[in-house]
């Protein structure tokens, strides 16, 4: 299975849509998976609409309540289990905070993959014994320096995370 994982798209106040590379991406893949700061429904249907029936998202500090997204989400991929939340908060604190949520969420936290966005730093690194991916932002919205997004590919409960960037916005 294919997916993808995008996250901090910031449309329309700090990017005006998703580059074709990533939306290339995003409708290939069996699922997709978005880690909030949407910033409208309206960016939410068009992400929904991307990646067809297999999609989790969950809402960002920046979405409003009308994006009605939950704020953390789980998703069974063949084998490997996701956590997904935003990581809302301090950027001290962040990984535990992501952390905290996947033991809190996850049916097993000892093979379970925590997925957050906030940052806007595409990053694949364990911490406290927990591995935790971030795609960056996939508009390359501020404070990111480039564009970013993570493709996965989860073989029964295998997973191979791949990261692709485009420089400079």
């Amino acid at each position: 299975m294919d997916v993808a994982i995008i996250g901090d798209t910031h449309i329309p106040d700090r990017a005006t849509g998703i580059p074709d590379w990533v939306r290339e991406r995003v409708e290939a893949a069996d699922h997709t998976i978005h880690t909030g700061d949407f910033e409208t429904p309206a960016a939410v249907d068009e992400v929904r609409s991307l990646a067809g029936e297999g999609f989790t998202g969950v809402r960002g500090n920046v979405d409003p309540e009308r994006v009605d997204l939950p704020a953390v989400a789980t998703v069974e991929l063949d084998g490997v289990e996701f956590v997904v939340t935003h990581g809302t908060g301090d950027r001290i604190g962040y990984e535990d905070r992501v952390v905290a949520a996947v033991r809190e969420c996850a049916t097993d936290a000892d093979t379970a993959v925590g997925v957050a966005g906030h940052t806007h730093e595409c990053t694949d690194e364990v911490h406290d014994g927990v591995r935790l991916l971030n795609p960056g932002s996939a508009t390359g919205a501020a404070p990111a320096t480039e564009t970013t997004m993570l493709t996965a590919t989860v073989r029964d409960g295998d997973l191979d995370v791949t990261h692709h960037r485009i420089g400079g916005r």
